[in-house]
């Protein structure tokens, strides 16, 4: 039997994946790869990204395996991850983040 998935993580380094469909609250984060069981605490549309792991205020949001914006507040596992908890890089931000990227 095909196990079926609901989430996908884009990078291993990712505090977030995205969901492959609308994700109901009380279902169960299906991502491949990843052994947990987190239980999704709210409504997640398609598309949208849901925590993995514990995210803390002014902590980086690692999608693609990089910094895409800071969470606004603490953001558990099994939560929506969005413009109402997540703002955008300043310059200073987006070229320290760019530094970080190691070119072989």
């Amino acid at each position: 039997m095909r196990q079926k998935f609901n989430a996908l993580k884009l990078n291993e380094k990712d505090n977030v994946a995205v969901a492959l469909r609308s994700i109901e609250p009380g279902e169960f984060l299906s991502v491949q790869g990843d052994i947990g069981t987190i239980k999704v605490m709210e409504k997640i549309p398609y598309g949208h990204k849901i925590a993995t792991d514990f995210i803390p205020k002014s902590a980086k949001i690692i999608k693609y395996g990089e910094c895409m914006g800071i969470s606004t507040e603490e953001i558990n596992p099994g939560y929506h991850v969005h413009v109402f908890n997540v703002r955008g890089l300043k310059n200073e931000e987006r070229l320290s983040a760019l530094k970080e990227v190691q070119i072989p």
